[in-house]
C-alpha cells in the first residue's frame, strides 16, 4: 500500500495541533501538520482527504493575525474547524465574528442541537473553551448545530459541503465525547475509511525502504530505546541481512538494558549486532567530571568516535550506503523539516556524525508519533520490555549522578533504579508514568540510623512523571504504599543510601531529568 492521503492539521499556533493530529491518527486516520503560512495550492497539491484548521492564541481581528486564504472553500475539501480556526472559517465564509464580551474558559456546558457532529449528545454537555470573541452569525448555508452560554453560535456544519466548526476544543480529554466527535467528522462527514493500522503502516514502510535501499548496506546504532529499536526491525524485516546494527556499551546503562540488546533482541529479530564494548573509554572521559553540559559533550564525543570507528569497520567489509535514524514525527515537526544526509541526533541525542561520514539518511519512523512506534514494535514481535521502555536520556546514567561518575556510584545508582522499576511494575503502574528518573546526589550525604548505627549515606531522589510529550509534565502521584515499599526497599538493600526523597516538581518550572 502507499501512505493513504492525510488529514492536514493547519497549525495556527496552537498548544494543541500535534495533540488533533494524534487524535485523528488514534481514529486510524493519517494526518500531517503544516503551518498556516503554507500556501492553499501548496496544501491542496498533498490532494488531502480533509482538513483541519487548529485553534490559536489571537483574536481574528488582531493586527498580524494569521490569515485563512478563502480559497481553500473554492475546493470541494472537507473542512473541520475549531477554536480560532472555526472562527477563521466562519469570517472566510461571510460569518461574523465579533467581540461580544462574553469571553468563556475551561469547562463549559454546551447545548447540541441536532447535525452529524452533535447528534445524540445531551444537553449541558462538558466541553473545553478558550475563547474572548464569538462567532455570532454562521455563514449562509450552515446550520448552527450548538450553543453555550458565551457563544450562540457555538458550532455549525454544512451537509452539503461537508464543512463543520466547533467553538471549544473536541481534542481535548476535558471535552465529553470529544474524540467521538472528530471520529464524527472524519467518518461521517469527510468520509474517511480508518485504514491507518500498525499492519498497513508496516507494509507501506517496508515497500518504501526496499524502493529507497535496494540491494545496498544498510547501518543503524541501537541504543536500546524503543525508537532505534523498532526503527532496525522495520528495516530488517525489509532488507533483512543487508542491515548491520552497532550497540555502543558506554556502561552508562540501568541495569539489564545491554542484555536486552545483546540478547532479547537479537534473539526476537535475527539481526545482526556489532557490540563494543566502551565501558573503560567513556568512565575513562568521565573521570573527575562534575559540570553536566561538560558530560554530555564527553559522551557526546566519544559516542561519535566509537561509533564512527564501528562504522567504518562495518563499511569497510559490506560497503554501506544507508543509516538508519529512528528520527519521529513530532521532530520533523519542530524542526521544519529537513532531508539530507546523516546527522546521528536519533536515540543518543549526542550531536552529528563527521562530514566525511556520509549515508544517505532511512527514517522508517518519521511520520509516527512515539505511541504509534510502540504500537510498531508489539505487530512485529519486540519484547514488551524494550517496546513499552520509559524514554531513557542519551547519556544514560551519568546525568542521574549529581557529581562525578565513576563505576561504583554507577552501581549504587542501578542497583536503587532497579529497585524503583520493579515495584512499579510490580503495582502495575509503568503504564501510568511517562518516565521514573532515580537520581543519585553523589555529593550529599546525610545522618541516618540503621540497626544500633549512625550512618553517613548518600540520598536518591525519585522523579516520577506524567506527560503526553514531554514539553510538560507533571509528578505522578503514586499511591503512597508503593512509595513506601520504594524508600524502604532501597534504604535495606543499598548499604550506601539512607535516604529517598520523592521530587514533587512540575515542569514548567523543574525539567524532568535533573542535569
Amino acid at each position: 500500500m502507499s501512505t493513504p492521503r492525510p488529514v492536514l492539521v493547519v497549525d495556527f499556533g496552537a498548544q494543541y495541533a500535534q495533540l488533533i493530529a494524534r487524535r485523528v491518527r488514534e481514529a486510524r486516520v493519517y494526518s500531517e501538520i503544516v503551518p498556516h503560512s503554507m500556501p492553499v495550492a501548496e496544501m491542496l497539491a498533498k490532494n488531502p482527504a480533509a482538513v483541519i484548521l487548529s485553534g490559536g492564541p489571537s483574536s481574528v481581528y488582531e493586527p498580524g493575525a494569521p490569515v485563512l486564504d478563502a480559497g481553500l472553500f473554492d475546493s470541494d475539501v472537507p473542512v473541520f474547524g475549531i477554536c480560532y480556526g472555526f472562527q477563521a472559517m466562519a469570517q472566510a465564509l461571510g460569518g461574523t465574528v465579533a467581540h461580544t464580551g462574553a469571553r468563556e474558559y475551561g469547562r463549559t456546558p454546551l447545548t447540541p442541537a441536532g447535525g452529524t457532529l452533535l447528534r445524540d449528545l445531551p444537553a449541558d454537555l462538558p466541553v473545553w473553551m478558550s475563547h474572548g470573541d464569538s462567532v455570532v452569525a454562521a455563514p449562509e448555508g450552515f446550520a448552527v448545530t450548538a450553543a453555550s452560554p458565551g457563544a450562540p453560535v457555538a458550532a455549525f456544519e454544512s451537509a452539503a459541503t461537508r464543512r463543520a466548526g466547533v467553538q471549544f476544543h473536541p481534542e481535548v480529554a476535558h471535552t465529553t465525547q470529544g474524540q467521538a466527535m472528530l471520529e464524527r467528522f472524519l467518518y461521517d462527514i469527510a468520509g474517511i475509511e480508518p485504514t491507518w493500522t500498525p499492519t498497513n503502516i508496516i507494509d507501506d514502510q517496508v515497500a518504501t525502504i526496499r524502493a529507497q535501499v535496494g540491494d545496498k548496506q544498510v547501518i543503524c546504532g541501537l541504543s536500546g530505546g524503543v525508537d532505534s529499536a523498532v526503527a532496525a526491525a522495520l528495516v530488517h524485516k525489509a532488507v533483512g541481512d543487508q542491515l548491520t546494527c552497532v550497540f555502543v556499551d558506554h556502561g552508562l546503562l540501568r541495569a539489564g538494558e545491554a542484555e536486552q540488546v545483546e540478547k532479547d533482541y537479537v534473539a526476537s529479530t535475527g539481526i545482526r549486532l556489532k557490540v563494543v564494548e566502551a565501558e573503560e573509554r567513556f568512565l575513562g572521559a568521565l573521570k573527575g567530571v562534575e559540570d553536566p553540559e561538560q558530560k554530555r559533550k564527553i559522551i557526546g564525543r566519544e559516542f561519535i568516535r566509537v561509533f564512527e570507528a564501528a562504522a567504518r569497520e562495518v563499511d569497510a567489509e559490506r560497503n554501506v550506503e544507508f543509516l538508519v535514524q529512528g528520527t519521529l514525527y513530532p521532530d520533523v515537526v519542530e524542526s521544519g523539516g529537513g532531508t539530507g544526509t546523516a546527522n546521528i541526533k536519533s536515540h543518543h541525542n549526542v550531536g552529528g556524525l563527521p562530514d566525511d561520514l556520509q549515508f544517505s539518511l532511512v527514517e522508517p519512523l518519521r511520520t509516527l508519533f512515539k505511541d504509534e512506534v510502540r504500537a510498531l514494535g508489539a505487530e512485529l514481535g519486540l519484547p514488551a520490555e524494550i517496546v513499552q521502555r520509559h524514554p531513557f536520556p542519551g547519556p544514560g546514567l551519568a546525568i542521574r549522578i549529581i557529581g562525578a561518575v565513576d563505576r561504583h556510584r554507577l552501581d549504587v545508582l542501578r542497583a536503587a533504579d532497579l529497585i524503583a522499576r520493579e515495584e512499579l511494575t510490580a503495582a502495575g503502574l509503568d503504564g501510568d508514568v511517562w518516565q521514573f528518573p532515580v537520581v543519585l546526589l553523589a555529593d550529599v550525604r546525610s545522618v541516618g540510623v540503621q540497626g544500633d548505627g549512625r550512618t553517613y549515606g548518600h540520598p536518591v531522589v525519585l522523579r516520577p512523571v506524567s506527560s503526553e510529550d514531554a514539553m510538560t509534565a507533571d509528578w505522578s502521584r503514586l499511591p503512597y504504599d508503593v512509595v513506601a515499599k520504594i524508600s524502604t526497599r532501597i534504604t535495606n538493600e543499598v548499604p550506601e543510601v539512607n535516604r529517598v526523597v520523592l521530587d514533587v516538581t512540575s515542569k514548567p518550572p523543574g525539567t524532568i531529568e535533573w542535569e
